[in-house]
């Protein structure tokens, strides 16, 4: 990752507007798609920014991003009538480590939420 190139994002989605949020939620975090494939039921994953090099989850609606996939999101976001801010951030390699998620024992992620383990 370029840590000379890398801006922080912002977003808010209205509650009331839960399509909105449902399709930023899949954008940011991914989703299961299920199709079917020669007549057999298949599943697969569609990836979200926060699984793509160099993305950092920091919080709840906010992201450190390299420069074009910043835009990138933004643009997308802004389609969706999405309230975005952007920023150029200035960060060492060992303070970025700080803001990375660790997934706590016994929970896992799925489709944008936390859930306990089942």
């Amino acid at each position: 990752m370029d840590e000379q190139d890398l801006w922080i994002l912002s977003y808010d989605v209205d509650g009331r507007d839960r399509s909105t949020a449902s399709r930023v939620c899949h954008l940011i975090f991914g989703r299961r798609n299920r199709t079917t494939h020669d007549g057999v039921p298949t599943a697969y994953d569609q990836p979200g920014f926060i699984h793509r090099p160099g993305v950092v989850w920091v919080g709840q609606s906010v992201l450190i991003l390299p420069h074009g996939d910043a835009l990138e999101l933004r643009g997308r976001l802004d389609t969706l009538g999405v309230s975005t801010g952007m920023g150029r951030l200035s960060i060492e390699r060992d303070q970025l480590t700080v803001f990375r998620r660790r997934r706590r024992a016994g929970v896992r992620h799925q489709r944008g939420r936390t859930i306990g383990s089942q």
